[in-house]
């Protein structure tokens, strides 16, 4: 285990490796699962204010959907998160390219200048997930089947986690913890 300022992070990040590999999975992890992403608080106000702008980049039933629901739900665990299409099915957010890979509709937008947002911290994290506690968080590796082609690919590499998601840990924590966590695996090896 891992203690950096209030996070707590798994061994697993530096001790396994991943790095997506879509043409394998083709977003797999953007329509599987029981519910959609999930979202931080103040995620709630941005995907209100840039939904005009992401609404281009989304399928018609994602449109519907997020115009009856919302642009985010209390999932079946109370928690917030994006809405999906059907029961069980793909986040509302995501569309298909041309070769039947889902793609996020925010990133999308995003990558097109059309907002500043990139897209969820929990995407944007993935294969981590944090738990938040009182006093600080949890982030772990959330193993998953469908990510086996992304383990295999960060063998391959020899990525680990958290050098996969470093922009992301960034994102959430800050450039120097982002350092102190390299400081603190790579002095430790």
């Amino acid at each position: 285990m891992i203690l950096l300022d209030n996070a707590v992070l798994s061994d697993d990040l530096k001790e396994n490796f991943f790095v997506c590999d879509l043409e394998k999975c083709k977003g797999a992890c953007c329509v599987e699962g029981d519910a959609g992403a999930p979202l931080e608080d103040e995620e709630i106000e941005i995907l209100d204010k840039i939904y005009p702008a992401v609404k281009p980049y989304l399928t018609g039933e994602g449109i519907k959907v997020i115009e009856k629901k919302g642009t985010w739900v209390i999932d079946q665990e109370g928690e917030k998160g994006t809405p999906t299409v059907g029961k069980n099915g793909a986040c509302a957010y995501a569309n298909w390219d041309e070769n039947g890979t889902l793609k996020c509709g925010i990133e999308q937008a995003h990558i097109d200048g059309k907002t500043d947002y990139l897209k969820p911290i929990s995407c944007h994290l993935y294969p981590v997930r944090i738990t938040k506690y009182d006093q600080y968080d949890a982030l772990n590796y959330d193993r998953w089947n469908i990510c086996d082609p992304a383990c295999q690919l960060g063998n391959r590499l020899q990525v680990p986690i958290y050098k996969f998601v470093k922009d992301a840990l960034i994102r959430r924590y800050g450039e120097a913890w982002y350092e102190a966590l390299v400081e603190d695996i790579e002095g430790k090896k």
